[in-house]
Formats: C-alpha cells, structure tokens, sequence
C-alpha cells in the first residue's frame, strides 16, 4: 500500500453520520480500489441510459421499426433507462461508501422503484416470448391474435402490476414484519430486506415464475422452427411455387428474431439469477450475506440494462443504423421518420 492509499483510509476510517447513535461504519476501501468502481459504475450507468436512450428515439421516430415486437422492446428500454437514471446512481454512492445519505424516505422510494423496474422488465421479457411463440409457432394468426390493443395491454400489465405491488409492499411495511430483531439495522442504510414470506413471494413473481414461463416457451418456440425449417426444406421449390420461398423467408426472419430475443432473455436470466437466489435465501439465514456479495449481485443484476442496447447493437443492423442517423441528427429532417431503415438488413 502506497502512501497515498494509506491516508486515503486514514481518513475515511469513520462512520457514515459521526454525531448520530448506531450509525453504520464507512466502507474503507483503498484508493485503487475506489477508482476502479466509481470507472465501472459510472461507465454502467452512462450506457445504460444512453444505449437505451438510443433505442426509445430508434423505435419511437421510425415508422418502418413500429412493430408489435419492438414496441415491446422499447418499454422495456424505458426501464431499463429509468433504471439507469433514477436508481444506479444513488446506488453506487451507497456501494461506494456503504452509506445512504438520502434519507429514510427516499430510501423506500428507491426501493421501491428499483424492485418495479426489474420485476417490470422480466414482465416485458415473458409478453415478448409469448409475441413469439404466435410469430413462429402460429405465423397465419400472428396478425389477428397480436394487434395494437394486445400489445397496449401487455404493456400496461408490465408497468401496473410490478408499481402496485411494490410501492404497496415497501410502503405498508408488511415486507419487514420479523426482521426487526435481527440487529442488522444502522443509521445510514438502505437495502432490500424482505422477511421470509415476502422474500420469497417477491422472488418467485419478480423471478422464478415468469422466468420459468420464459424458458418454456422458447424451448417450445425453438423445437417447432426446428420442424418447420425442416419441413420447407424438403418442400420442392420452383418458379411456380413462389409462396414457399416467401414462406421460407418469413420463417427465417421470424425464427432470427426469437434467437435474438432469446439472448436478451437469457442474458436477463443469468444476471438476476444470482441476486434472486440472496433474496430468496438470504432471510432463512438471518441475512447472513455480506455487503459485498449483496452489491456484486445487485450490480450484476443492472449490467443486464447496460448490454441488451449491446445485443440489439449485435445483431440488429437496423439499431446501428438507426444509431449513425441520430448521431448524425438526421432524425430532425422532415421525412426521417419514413427512413427504411431495415433494408439491406
């Protein structure tokens, strides 16, 4: 440790309010240390809500992107850029220093909104795996089954239902109810801390149900392209027999758009599995974990906002084009809107 490193710790070696009783102890990291975080969460946070960004005005401004599936994809950027404006910065200055310097208040308000938006997103993720599957599974009856007023709804139940329930949990106070004699409460904290019963029932709507739903679907959406490939490919195709290569080519798009959506998912699910399991665990032992492993697996969690504008950046030609657009401000010319972005896509 250089000199530099040892008065760095010297003199945050305290506690987060010095005139306040049971105020809970400063993180005492070194100044290496401290750097290196504040790069990453800072480099998190600016991705997050830009990538995102993109997305929201990519979707919202060109007419040619406004399908049923990516209105979906841009309410779930909404989130996802929500959370990097309103709840990852407030909850790196609380993993930096182990402290919150918000308020009580506040403290539930940000709990609150950042249980809703991962609840809300895994809620996008499951109405999008059941877009597909009418997309693959049921191409004839795609248009009639998934219209606007659908998707309106789908959107609706994503954002209603994850608010209700938690400002109605963290508010009502029901969710602490037998963790008040734990002894793990100090001036100056604020986490997510669920009682057994609400832990679990969180975990299990906000993770474990819809995600398992998820996986279901695409199993069944991924074994049925399987077959149709299979049955266009052996189906003979001539100059008289056009519908088939136009068949073929929807399938294509289609079956492409669910392997795409799937990494999405997939993504979401490996993130937040680990946070899923301390939430769902952590109060049958007392709250035995860390703070450390508490921010690991939270942080790792929002990663999940930073890298789905990533994956559409991957492998959609139409996002990078669309970004190059909006970087240019060619969005502000009178018929940008009607720009076919997808062609050559």
């Amino acid at each position: 440790m250089n000199d530099s490193d040892f008065f760095w710790n010297q003199q945050n070696t305290n506690y987060c309010f010095q005139d306040t009783n049971n105020s809970c102890p400063k993180s005492n990291k070194e100044l290496s240390s401290f750097s290196a975080l504040l790069l990453f969460m800072l480099g998190a946070i600016i991705f997050t809500t830009v990538g995102n960004l993109m997305v929201i005005i990519s979707v919202s401004h060109f007419k040619q992107l406004q399908t049923p599936t990516n209105v979906l994809v841009m309410s779930l950027a909404i989130a996802d850029f929500l959370l990097g404006l309103l709840v990852m910065p407030y909850s790196m200055v609380r993993s930096l220093t182990s402290c919150w310097y918000f308020g009580e208040v506040f403290c539930k308000l940000h709990s609150c909104i950042d249980m809703m938006l991962s609840t809300t997103s895994i809620f996008h993720l499951f109405f999008i795996s059941v877009d597909r599957y009418y997309a693959v599974c049921q191409p004839l009856h795609y248009y009639k089954n998934i219209t606007t007023s659908v998707i309106e709804v789908f959107v609706f139940i994503s954002w209603c239902l994850p608010c209700i329930y938690s400002f109605g949990l963290f508010f009502s106070n029901v969710d602490t109810e037998g963790t008040q004699d734990i002894g793990i409460f100090c001036t100056g904290s604020c986490f997510i801390l669920l009682d057994k019963l609400w832990g679990t029932i969180s975990s299990l709507i906000s993770f474990y149900i819809p995600g398992n739903f998820i996986i279901g679907i695409y199993i069944y959406i991924f074994s049925v392209a399987k077959k149709q490939a299979k049955i266009v490919h052996h189906y003979p195709s001539t100059q008289d027999q056009k519908p088939n290569s136009r068949i073929k080519l929807s399938l294509t798009i289609e079956t492409k758009a669910a392997k795409t959506l799937s990494i999405v998912m997939g993504t979401f699910l490996l993130c937040w599995l680990p946070f899923s399991v301390v939430a769902l665990f952590d109060p049958y032992f007392n709250f035995a974990s860390a703070n450390g492993i508490y921010d690991i697996v939270l942080w790792l969690g929002y990663i999940n906002s930073t890298l789905n504008p990533m994956i559409y950046a991957f492998f959609y030609p139409w996002f990078r084009k669309c970004f190059v657009l909006i970087m240019k401000g060619n969005i502000f010319n009178a018929d940008s809107s009607s720009f076919h972005v997808l062609s050559n896509s």
